[in-house]
């Protein structure tokens, strides 16, 4: 069946990469993971699934590397004045709430060979680390640390667990603030 073009498809933005993975993520978002397909990504943007392709010749292996790049790539704040360590925390926050606003993504960060988007982010955590006068071994070694507290504690939230087998409930803002001082407590 061919589509036939519909009356807003000459007001529609361009398809591009970033309204691939937008609508991607929206899809994601709302019906999880794995409802993620190109047919269902081609009706959301109102093309044919083949017209994805021109953009993402890879196909859904591409799609899911952008997915995490959208999602996982956080630079720290690099121009941020203050002490390295209220950067870093603003960082964090902001990285914790990024992971859980696309929790249908989370799996693909943890377990994805996409080093790209990770990589990035803990270089721009190690440079806060280094301006904050914090040595290229020990700031590298910490900035490794925080990137995985965030991931997995992002996880852990997700997940909904009481890992430490408490009856009571979590509250996971002052939890994961009490790690994040121990992470960066940790740091010299």
């Amino acid at each position: 069946m061919v589509r036939q073009p519909s009356i807003n498809a000459q007001h529609r933005t361009p398809l591009s990469t970033e309204r691939i993975i937008e609508a991607a993520l929206q899809i994601v978002d709302g019906q999880g993971l794995g409802r993620l397909t190109m047919r269902r990504l081609g009706d959301a943007l109102e093309v044919e699934a083949m017209a994805i392709y021109h953009h993402l010749p890879r196909g859904k292996e591409q799609l899911l590397d952008g997915l995490v790049a959208h999602v996982a790539a956080a630079p720290a704040d690099e121009a941020a004045t203050g002490r390295w360590q209220d950067v870093l925390r603003a960082w964090a926050g902001g990285y914790r709430g990024r992971l859980l606003a696309h929790a249908g993504v989370l799996p693909l960060v943890v377990t994805r060979r996409n080093p790209a988007a990770l990589t990035a982010t803990a270089a721009s955590l190690r440079e806060v680390l280094r301006r904050g006068g914090i040595a290229e071994d020990p700031a590298s070694v910490a900035a490794h640390t925080l990137l995985g507290y965030v991931i997995g504690h992002a996880a852990l939230e997700v997940r909904g667990t009481n890992e430490d087998g408490a009856d009571r409930a979590v509250d996971w803002d002052t939890r994961f603030a009490a790690g994040l001082d121990v992470v960066l407590g940790g740091v010299r």
